[in-house]
Parts: structure tokens; sequence; C-alpha cells
């Protein structure tokens, strides 16, 4: 078959993509390539950027340099495709707050272009929400154990109310997208998920304090960095790793039950912020300096998945454990240790 990736040359997109080429399949990476949620990694941007994409031309991937809010490219580009996978996006609450213009036009504009682009050509799609949706009026419920936050019952459905508490562009911008996808379910009839996504990492993330902080923990360690952590440390996330996301997405086009799924490892991969930094310590044999920080306006300090929906609808479930996959992801940066210099 022939699979589209938005955001292909990025972090989950370059999973995909790889994901789809080694079942043989013709994919092509639909990236703009900007660096602006890399600027303030601490390390070069351009390599960062530059990693993926010559690591997906290796695969055999055609790489498309355009940009999702330009609907007409992307009309022609998903011709003859079979699949949509659409990861491109603002991820980052940080610059949503510093650009908001940018926020919507990415997040709100190019979701709306790809289900477009779904429509006409009458193929399923699926895209990356994000569990911020729930808003963080969830921080209310909580309890405050030793090394992380508790709250009672530990996993959150999709049946949690959404856009509770203190909202930021990223919040709305998400939703708005997620609210698109149900639209384009219901009135045209369009395959298309909506996955709200938790903490995700792996190799090939370069991640920074705005976004990715498995990774940025992570990178920051093997070089020998101090880290910032914002807050007490004890925030609370199921984390997923990138091979299992691919796998849900693929369970989504073998069964393309439209609709809205929580994506995550539930409670099996709940880890805090603290417990990541020690857990990255006991891999490594490195302890990273810690800076201690106030807290970020809108930040969520609890969220895990209860996915069963995706079980049972997809017959989905995340696998890796955490200290699987984040031992994947420090031998991909110790491999690659140059990037980060």
């Amino acid at each position: 078959m022939k699979v589209l990736v938005t955001g292909g040359c990025g972090f989950i997109g370059s999973h995909v993509c790889e994901f789809y080429r080694k079942r043989g399949d013709d994919v092509i990476a639909y990236d703009s390539l900007t660096k602006y949620e890399l600027e303030r990694v601490g390390y070069s941007a351009g390599a960062a950027r530059d990693y993926n994409a010559e690591f997906l031309k290796r695969l055999g991937v055609d790489l498309h340099v355009k940009d999702i809010r330009d609907k007409h490219d992307l009309l022609r580009s998903t011709e003859g495709c079979d699949y949509i996978v659409h990861t491109a996006a603002q991820p980052a609450m940080t610059i949503g707050w510093e650009d908001p213009e940018l926020d919507f036009s990415t997040n709100v504009r190019g979701s709306f272009n790809v289900l477009e682009a779904a429509r006409a050509h009458q193929i399923p799609v699926a895209t990356c929400g994000t569990v911020h949706i729930y808003g963080n009026a969830i921080n209310e419920q909580l309890s405050e154990g030793e090394t992380r936050y508790l709250r009672d019952p530990v996993e959150i459905p999709e049946s949690e109310p959404i856009s509770q508490g203190v909202l930021t562009p990223l919040h709305a911008s998400k939703r708005a997208g997620e609210l698109y996808v149900q639209v384009y379910a219901d009135t045209y009839n369009v395959k298309a998920a909506s996955f709200r996504l938790t903490g995700l990492y792996g190799p090939r993330q370069f991640g920074g304090e705005d976004h990715g902080w498995v990774a940025n923990f992570a990178i920051r360690t093997v070089m020998g960095r101090p880290l910032r952590i914002f807050g007490t440390g004890k925030q609370t996330r199921d984390i997923l790793y990138a091979a299992d996301l691919c796998e849900a997405f693929h369970a989504f086009y073998e069964r393309p039950v439209a609709g809205i799924y929580n994506i995550g490892g539930g409670s099996d991969t709940a880890i805090s912020l603290l417990e990541c930094v020690d857990m990255i310590g006991e891999i490594t044999g490195k302890r990273p300096e810690v800076q201690m920080e106030d807290g970020r306006h809108g930040d969520l300090l609890y969220f895990v998945c209860n996915a069963k929906h995706a079980e049972q609808q997809l017959g989905w479930k995340a696998r890796t454990s955490p200290r699987q996959g984040v031992g994947e992801l420090i031998e991909w940066i110790a491999e690659n240790e140059a990037i980060f210099a």
C-alpha cells in the first residue's frame, strides 16, 4: 500500500515511516522541516532536523518538503494514497503561549486540510491528539505520594470531562482538531480517528524542555549536563514507546472504527519525573544534577490512560515497559553523542 505521513521527519512521524517501509509499503514523508520546536533544545537544531530526514532517505522514503497549511499541495501529494497518518503538529504548550497564531494555523488549519484530503480521496486517516485536552482540573483530584501524584481511580477513560481548568492555546487547537475529526467522521463518513496521546518517547526523539521530557532527561544525563524540573517532579504520565504507537496506527488501518481513543500504556507504564530521573541514573550509572524550578502555567500534573476502548475496538495494547524503552532510547543517544555536543 501507499502511506502518507505528515510530519514524517519528526520523532513519531519517522517511526511511522520506518514501520511501513519495513513492511514493504510505499511511504511519503510530508514535512516542512521547520525547526521551531528544536530552537531551545541546547544542541544543533539543524543536525537534529537533518538526522531523521537522512535516515528516511536511506530507507527509501519519498520526502515531500511541503507545509500542511497549503491544502492544494497536500491534495496533490495524497493522490493515490491508501492511508494518512497525521503526526505534524505544534506540540508544545510553551510555544503555544508565545505564538498562538502558529499554534492555530498548524494544529487547526493543518488538521482541517488533512481531513479534507482524506475526504477527497476517500481514505482513512489517524491523527495525533493529546491528553492535554482534558484540561488541568484533574490536578484538583490528586493526593501526593512520596515520589508521584496519586489518583483514585488510577486510570482515566475517554468519558472524563474535557477542557476543564486553566486552558492555553494548545488546549484549544488540539480540541478543535479533534472536533473536526468527529465532524468528518459523522458528516462525511471519513474513517477518521483522533488518538489522545500521553507522554511519548523513544530513539530519534530530540527532546527539550518544551516537549519530549523523557528524551530531554536522558540526553542531558548521558551528556553530563544538568536538567531542570518545573514543579515538584511528582508529575505522572503513562509513557508510551514509539514502536507501540506505530502498532496503534496500523491497528486502526486494519480495523478503522472512527472515533476518539486514549492511546497509552495505562498503569503498567506510569512513571513520575522523579522516578524517571532515578531510572535513567540506574541505567546509565550517572546521577544527573537536577535544578528545581517553579511550576509552569497550565501544566497537567497527572494523566494515566484507560486505553480499554482502543483494546476493544482496535485490538491494540501497549507492550513496552519503561525500563526496556528508556534503555533503548539511552543506547541510541550514546551512539549519536556528536549530535548533542
